[in-house]
């Protein structure tokens, strides 16, 4: 059997990856990246049999072959789709919107094999709902889990899993619970920040500023975090003026939906001008920090009074 697991959401992508291999012993699966790892090698794994079962899996990650970019690989795989393991169960995963319909090997997919999309946005309050079921968590603390934790359903698994370890038996989950177990991460806080920014509300993004500081984050990094940001918010601008949806966007620029549409909105609050202006500003900044022209902690905070 072949899958061709495809789209945005990676959480669902997950679960389908656990769902078709559940219940298989780990010796029995194996798991590439082909981004680094050798097609041919994923092929000879599919086509030997297993040393401790009449079954074995092949997880391929990032088949980008299955894209619309050119990959001379396509040939390899097409010869293995016309002549498949029985006993291999190989599973190819693409984390884009959309695959290359047109191309030989994916047509053989549909005939010998399936192809899911995975593009559905998640509604995070229902996932924790689900993931926490048996708990007791009020309004407050749920949003204060994704308030750090932000709207990743496969960190918020992750992060809700290692609070149901730290309760054990305990189906109560407090606030100081999600404080001291969870991780903040900075993407959060650079969204906030940003928010801020576009709100023309300085004194909020000071103050997020130097929380930032307080847990020892560094300028340089939430300086190229903020240039990325702005980035996103140009090409975006630029794409949607071109008549690109959000999910064109979303495509072209490799990113999530949820981030294209945040970055859309507060693009509108700045001209395209004003945008490359903040991003070579940062650059600028980002340069005089390392040759020692600036103090790194003022000139940030310089920059955010100014925007």
């Amino acid at each position: 059997m072949v899958y061709l697991l495809y789209g945005k959401a990676d959480f669902e992508i997950d679960n389908e990856v656990k769902k078709i291999t559940n219940k298989v012993d780990k010796l029995n699966i194996s798991k590439y990246d082909l981004t680094t790892a050798n097609i041919k090698d994923v092929i000879d794994d599919c086509e030997t049999y297993s040393l401790f079962d009449n079954s074995k899996f092949v997880i391929a990650e990032n088949a980008l072959m299955f894209t619309g970019q050119t990959n001379k690989d396509s040939e390899i795989i097409e010869k293995y789709l016309n002549n498949i393991n029985p006993e291999t169960t190989l599973i190819f995963i693409v984390h884009n919107e959309k695959i290359d319909s047109r191309k030989k090997i994916t047509k053989l997919i549909v005939k010998t094999g399936k192809i899911l999309e995975f593009n559905s946005e998640i509604n995070t309050d229902s996932l924790v709902k689900e993931l926490l079921k048996n708990y007791n968590i009020d309004y407050a603390c749920t949003k204060l889990l994704l308030d750090r934790v932000g709207n990743n359903p496969l960190i918020i698994k992750n992060e809700i899993n290692k609070i149901k370890l730290y309760k054990g038996e305990d189906k109560n989950i407090t606030k100081q619970d999600i404080l001291n177990i969870t991780s903040k991460t900075i993407e959060i806080d650079i969204f906030k920040l940003i928010d801020s920014i576009v709100r023309k509300d300085k004194e909020k993004a000071i103050e997020i500023y130097h929380d930032m500081l307080k847990i020892n984050e560094e300028p340089l990094k939430i300086i190229i975090m903020l240039a990325n940001q702005f980035r996103i918010m140009y090409q975006s601008k630029k794409l949607m003026q071109k008549g690109y949806s959000e999910k064109d966007i979303a495509s072209t620029l490799q990113i999530h939906p949820y981030r294209v549409k945040l970055a859309i909105q507060n693009s509108r609050e700045y001209s395209s001008k004003t945008l490359l202006e903040f991003i070579d500003n940062l650059a600028k900044m980002d340069l005089d920090i390392k040759t020692g022209k600036v103090n790194k902690d003022l000139a940030l905070e310089l920059f955010i009074l100014k925007a």
